[in-house]
């Protein structure tokens, strides 16, 4: 029963670091950014909605407002990113109090080390790409209190010198400096650059969608945070991790259907 409490609730203590899959945090797909920016904003401006079922968080992400770029990922994108983020260590599975249906939470505070001004920053870059001291100022302010632009300012240069952030220098016509996430790596934020004014990864703020599998994406197509990743490995080697992301995937939703069963019993019992 203590397992199956502490699959229902969250692995903690000497369990907690055992993540099956785990990769550097730079490395982190356009879905897996977008779930992780909507679970850390949802957490400081709906705290009665948090921890997100399923369909909350997929709501979450293709929001129109305070989104950029609007995606339009289906339950099965979202799911896949969570479960793969939670295999990193940056969120894990919720009961709810009074509902069975399994929730979804973010570890980011631990898992990256930050606190609760750093992580707000991080979650508007997360989710609105490329911003201003200012407008980071302004877009932050029911998450954490920034009471000057120095303020905002001294926490964005933590947050470069942990890898997280990047200062971009201001293009002819801007009068700031902007600031970028580094979750996705720095290539794909340089790719960025490229996709900014229109360039050959398209315009930004348009619809995407994105395959589950991180290496099954096809080179050349679209995400929604810029250039595709590599094409899958080919050969065996290929075909065995194809095999075991699968068979991962299926473990994976298994327990999720166990979690919410359990949770229903406890708060039944």
């Amino acid at each position: 029963m203590a397992v199956l409490t502490a699959l229902a609730t969250g692995v903690r203590g000497p369990l907690a670091g055992l993540t099956l899959g785990r990769m550097h945090i730079d490395a982190l797909t356009p879905a897996e950014q977008r779930v992780l920016g909507c679970l850390i904003e949802k957490r400081f401006t709906t705290p009665d909605q948090y921890p997100l079922t399923l369909n909350a968080l997929r709501l979450a992400c293709n929001q129109s407002t305070n989104r950029d770029p609007v995606v339009d990922y289906d339950e099965t994108t979202v799911r896949d990113a969570a479960q793969r983020l939670a295999r990193y260590g940056l969120t894990r599975l919720a009961s709810g109090h009074s509902s069975r249906a399994v929730k979804y939470r973010h570890l980011a505070e631990d898992a990256l080390g930050v606190d609760q001004p750093q992580l707000a920053l991080l979650a508007v870059l997360l989710l609105r790409g490329e911003q201003t001291p200012g407008e980071l100022k302004a877009r932050t302010d029911r998450m954490a209190a920034f009471d000057s632009l120095e303020r905002v300012d001294t926490t964005l240069a933590a947050l470069c010198e942990r890898g997280y952030v990047q200062r971009i220098d201001r293009r002819p016509g801007q009068k700031e400096d902007r600031f970028r996430q580094l979750l996705g790596g720095a290539e794909a934020a340089l790719g960025s650059d490229a996709t900014a004014d229109g360039g050959p990864g398209g315009p930004r703020g348009g619809a995407s969608h994105e395959s589950p599998d991180h290496g099954g994406q096809a080179a050349g197509q679209a995400t929604a945070a810029g250039p595709a990743s590599a094409a899958p490995p080919q050969g065996a080697a290929g075909a065995d991790r194809d095999a075991l992301e699968a068979r991962l995937a299926s473990l994976e939703q298994k327990v999720e259907r166990l979690a919410a069963a359990l949770a229903g019993f406890l708060e039944e019992s």
